[in-house]
């Protein structure tokens, strides 16, 4: 897949617990305070999550970012979705 000429993968569940380490219950409780992407609907019943978003979020942990810049990123990621973003 490729969003705005950037290759992009979709994560299913598993893959992204195996990514951030963390497992299901915190992934969503981090997506519903806004420290995770949300997932997109892959279909009825199946949602991932972009790649590229998870790496973005991951960096700036990784680089000492605080939950307020972390929910700042989230926030431009997901309005970068629909071309709302920066």
């Amino acid at each position: 897949m490729s969003i705005n000429g950037v290759s992009s993968t979709v994560l299913r569940l598993p893959d992204v617990r195996r990514k951030t380490g963390l497992g299901r219950s915190t992934i969503l409780a981090q997506v519903a305070v806004g420290l995770l992407p949300p997932p997109i609907r892959l279909g009825a019943r199946a949602v991932g999550w972009v790649e590229q978003e998870i790496d973005a979020v991951l960096k700036a942990r990784i680089a000492g970012a605080g939950a307020d810049k972390v929910k700042g990123l989230v926030a431009e990621l997901v309005a970068a979705r629909s071309g709302e973003g920066v």
